[in-house]
């Protein structure tokens, strides 16, 4: 945990990592989980100095979440993002599109 984090914060890093471990996770590996998950949250809160965009705009928590994207590997950039990148390309008719119609908007 960075220095300075809140007890509250503290206390959800360890439960997640505690709950990692009890799921098999390597130490190295709870760690990691929970970090990120206490992070992601200090930066939806306003906790933190800096914070991502996807950190601060995503629709769900991460608890709310609950694993929802893992194991499922990359698939590339969120809807959003690719919604935001033919924003400034002025693509037409951006706002009706699907992810994989935007995809194909962009060319990717």
């Amino acid at each position: 945990m960075p220095a300075g984090s809140s007890k509250k914060r503290e206390r959800q890093y360890e439960h997640i990592k505690e709950g990692a471990e009890k799921r098999g996770e390597s130490t190295k590996r709870a760690k990691e989980i929970a970090a990120r998950t206490v992070n992601k949250e200090r930066a939806r809160a306003g906790e933190s100095r800096t914070a991502s965009t996807v950190s601060t705009q995503d629709r769900k928590s991460a608890p709310q979440r609950g694993g929802e994207r893992s194991h499922r590997g990359s698939q590339g950039p969120t809807k959003d993002q690719l919604y935001a990148e033919a924003r400034k390309r002025n693509i037409d008719g951006r706002s009706t599109m699907n992810k994989d119609e935007l995809r194909k908007a962009l060319g990717r």
